[in-house]
């Protein structure tokens, strides 16, 4: 757990120094976009963050190569290197999206090409978890198809819930710590010879990157971690996914003192639940409209949070409580019985709708009653 906290840390500071840097070079450069009509600030900002970002995982990952303990996760293993490369060039593709605003179709293009260096030379899907017992996939092309469309898909649901001062960053640091602990807890209780867990490593220089990067972009932000940000979070985030759900074929979710199978199966999907719904939701609106599933619009979660009468901050805060709920109420299953964890789930979930609603059903109360026969 030290080294990988080590590592976190190490990402946090690098991370943070580097957005001040970015802040300053992007300011006095003018390096942002024009305000957009679906934008939630009113004076342009530096988009620069996610170099910043990436900067605490580059520094972290390579810190960690030689390091007590994680090293061991680089031994004859090309894996971290290959994520590393893919990262390189996302953050590559979401830096020109962010300056130039290139079109849809080329950033996909650019999302694909990393997407594939990732399962060409770093992670690869061996198998499709299902419930009761997973799928194995035994076609390499196969494998490395799925591999990309899964990490194309993660890095477009982040990107679309990047439309609040913090929410990203936020997010991606409580599901990433849910994420931390169930990689890390199963590393410690299964009969190993080697304990070290690329997983783990790179949720945990994420997670630090997010906590340098967040204090900057804490609403009113000074800097916004742009599409270069977004994308990478989501490129890490489903390569640490695919890792923990390969480990499946090993047996050693069987073997971790009672934690179940199927949590390494569902957690990734919990962790990344309000993303990939707001993804979801936001191509069926634009499709049923006859736009393209990749065409912006001022419709994502957050946007009718605040439409119903949230401020700014209070929008962020609940999505973080979202995130929460989903996250660490995946993770619990890992640990308490699941009839107890089932039960304080539902009343969770009942009582963060409540609260989510509140505004709009307090609004409605208010309405006067319309006059008896009046139309």
């Amino acid at each position: 757990m030290i080294m990988y906290l080590l590592m976190g840390l190490t990402a946090a500071v690098v991370s943070y120094g580097a957005t001040w840097a970015a802040r300053v070079v992007g300011n006095r450069l003018e390096l942002h976009m024009p305000i957009r009509s679906r934008d939630m600030h009113s004076t342009p900002v530096s988009r620069l963050g996610g170099v910043a970002i990436f900067l605490g995982v580059l520094v972290g990952l390579i810190v960690a190569s030689q390091s007590f303990f994680v090293k061991d996760i680089y031994r004859n293993n090309f894996s971290p290197w290959g994520v590393l490369a893919g990262a390189t060039l996302i953050v590559l593709v979401g830096v020109a999206d962010d300056l130039l605003d290139i079109r849809w179709w080329v950033k996909l293009i650019g999302q694909s090409a990393a997407a594939l260096v990732v399962a060409i030379w770093g992670v690869r899907m061996t198998i499709v978890p299902w419930v009761p017992e997973p799928i194995f996939l035994h076609n390499d092309m196969l494998r490395i198809v799925l591999t990309a469309g899964l990490i194309v898909t993660t890095m477009n649901a982040f990107n679309f819930i990047d439309g609040l001062d913090g929410l990203a960053a936020g997010a991606a640091i409580i599901g990433g710590t849910a994420f931390f602990f169930t990689a890390y807890w199963v590393h410690r209780n299964a009969v190993l010879l080697d304990y070290s867990d690329l997983a783990t490593l790179l949720t945990a220089v994420l997670v630090g990157s997010c906590i340098g990067f967040l204090p900057h972009n804490w609403f009113p932000s000074k800097i916004f971690m742009g599409d270069s940000g977004a994308m990478l979070i989501g490129l890490l985030f489903s390569a640490a996914s695919i890792v923990a759900t390969g480990q499946i074929t090993s047996g050693m979710y069987d073997r971790a003192n009672g934690i179940s199978t199927v949590i390494p199966i569902l957690l990734p999907f919990a962790v990344l639940f309000l993303p990939l719904l707001d993804l979801g939701l936001a191509v069926i609106r634009r499709t049923a409209k006859g736009r393209s599933p990749w065409s912006a619009d001022r419709g994502h979660l957050h946007h009718k949070l605040m439409d119903i009468g949230y401020s700014h901050r209070t929008a962020v805060i609940l999505m973080y409580l979202w995130t929460a709920v989903v996250s660490f109420g995946g993770l619990a299953f890992a640990v308490f019985p699941w009839q107890i964890v089932l039960a304080v789930d539902l009343f969770a979930t009942l009582v963060m709708g409540l609260v989510t609603a509140w505004p709009y059903l307090r609004r409605r109360s208010d309405e006067p009653a319309a006059a008896p026969g009046s139309e």
